[in-house]
């Protein structure tokens, strides 16, 4: 099943009359995703892409009962309206840092989930997934942030605890500790449901960022070569290409 939204909940757009706002909105409606208003400051009161506008978020909680909400509004105000969100009781908060969020033709209802923190990497597994004829439970895109919200052992936790899940895709990047602690907590959890992995910057210098700002590589256990021992060692099928994970996928649910 999907572990953090569903065609129930009741998804509000902040920076909704922005243009990537707009355009975003617009796509997830198309998309039939229940979008059931938008918030942008000063302008409450007003109808957008026929849903109503809320001055705040606690004004759309109230009035439509909004529980999730997506975030499109300048790096600038971003924290604020994380916090503003969070303060009206709104449980999941997506924030696209980068405005870009995965095209919804790409994925297609089944049993593996995704955890990525790679926007790309997450419909290109996707993809995959889908074209060995298995399909989605959920896809969680956590950021390569140095700070994020949901880390990668507690996105693999959820899928795990989810009966509908079968298989677990794992996408992580050099930098940082998160998929060594996810790879760790799925071997002591004794869990058999599998774990397909991918580290993204094999080839990174050291001290380079790569792309993301968490994304670098600050000693020996940030190295792709040092997570994927990790990951292997605690029962993960890992592959070294990208282009391997549908493959994979499909002959570890076999």
């Amino acid at each position: 099943m999907s572990v953090l939204v569903n065609k129930d909940s009741k998804i509000i757009v902040q920076g909704f009359t922005g243009s990537e706002g707009t355009f975003h909105a617009n796509q997830m409606i198309e998309y039939g995703t229940n979008v059931v208003g938008g918030v942008t400051p000063g302008k409450g009161g007003q109808t957008h892409l026929e849903r109503p506008v809320f001055n705040t978020v606690a004004e759309a909680v109230t009035k439509v009962g909004a529980d999730t909400s997506i975030i499109f509004v300048p790096p600038a105000f971003a924290a604020d309206a994380i916090m503003e969100a969070a303060d009206a009781g709104v449980k999941v908060i997506i924030t696209i840092t980068e405005g870009i969020p995965a095209p919804g033709f790409v994925f297609k209802k089944g049993t593996v989930g995704i955890v990525s923190k790679s926007g790309t990497l997450t419909y290109e597994a996707a993809d995959q997934v889908v074209k060995q004829n298995l399909g989605i439970t959920t896809a969680i895109g956590i950021g390569g942030d140095p700070i994020i919200g949901t880390t990668t052992q507690e996105a693999v936790e959820m899928l795990i605890n989810d009966p509908q899940t079968k298989a677990v895709v794992m996408i992580g990047e050099i930098g940082g500790q998160l998929e060594a602690d996810a790879a760790n907590w799925y071997k002591a959890s004794g869990s058999k449901k599998p774990v397909i992995g991918f580290i993204a910057g094999e080839t990174a210098p050291a001290g380079r960022t790569m792309g993301h700002a968490g994304a670098i590589v600050g000693g020996s256990d940030d190295t792709a070569q040092a997570k994927k021992k990790i990951m292997r060692s605690c029962g993960i099928h890992v592959v070294d290409s990208p282009a391997e994970i549908g493959l994979k996928v499909a002959e570890v649910l076999k």
